[in-house]
């Protein structure tokens, strides 16, 4: 299968090159400080439609590993794990009112969490990494 195919079979997945994603499909932009953390196209797809998400309270300690929101969609609910350890400094109060502007904006204004870093190197997939994985699922 040439690589134009395998993309077709996901036409309409974004996958930002400036961003980090963990394989629990998590995405970091840590371009920014406070790193900003949201969920990617794949997850809120999988998910489908939200209905609610529980954030954790500003100042809030994570450790990379931590489920620190719950998402819940009409199918499921599920977990987002922290792919990063630092201190949550924003949340997206916006998205908890209207968990819709996640499925429908998660690149952007369906962000999550701002979080300070820690100064560790947050172990992350590139762009292109987080899209070979996705061509396997």
């Amino acid at each position: 299968m040439s690589n134009n195919e395998q993309e077709d079979d996901r036409p309409n997945l974004e996958v930002p090159d400036h961003l980090e994603y963990s394989d629990e499909h998590v995405w970091v932009d840590a371009s920014v400080d406070p790193a900003v953390i949201g969920i990617t196209e794949y997850a809120a797809n999988q998910l489908g439609d939200l209905v609610f998400v529980d954030l954790p309270e500003v100042g809030t300690r994570v450790e990379a590993g931590d489920e620190i929101v719950e998402l819940e969609s009409s199918k499921a609910v599920e977990p987002l794990v922290s792919p990063v350890a630092g201190t949550v400094r924003y949340v997206n109060r916006e998205a908890a009112d209207d968990p819709s502007i996640i499925n429908g904006d998660p690149y952007g204004e369906g962000w999550i969490l701002k979080i300070a870093l820690d100064d560790d190197e947050p172990d992350l997939l590139s762009a292109e990494q987080y899209a070979a994985m996705l061509r396997r699922l």
